[in-house]
């Protein structure tokens, strides 16, 4: 699936957001992160926003799952999924968390 720079990054923020769900971002969680940046080819600049992600969430305005084109909802998902399961334990609040992202996302 071909992505926009825009869409590339709004993958991202969403993926860093999913990272943080449970208050701290665990190494295995940023080398997933940076994998999947990589694999995208950002640019300089985008890989140091995407690094500023995860020292600081996005702020919650930014990731409105309405903005995700339906073509790329399961990317989205799978990504979020990614995310939340980079550091081994999944906490009730990253399964409540991916749960309602699900339910958005089919809305």
């Amino acid at each position: 699936m071909k992505l926009s720079p825009a869409e590339r990054m709004n993958l991202l923020k969403f993926v860093c957001s999913f990272a943080w769900t449970d208050l701290r971002v665990a190494q295995a969680e940023r080398d997933l992160v940076m994998r999947i940046a990589g694999r995208l080819n950002l640019t300089d600049a985008e890989v140091k926003r995407v690094a500023e992600w995860l020292r600081v969430p996005p702020r919650a305005d930014e990731v409105d799952p309405s903005s995700v084109p339906k073509d790329h909802r399961q990317l989205f998902l799978q990504a979020a999924e990614l995310a939340i399961q980079a550091d081994g334990r999944v906490v009730p609040a990253e399964r409540d968390a991916l749960a309602l992202f699900r339910n958005l996302l089919r809305g």
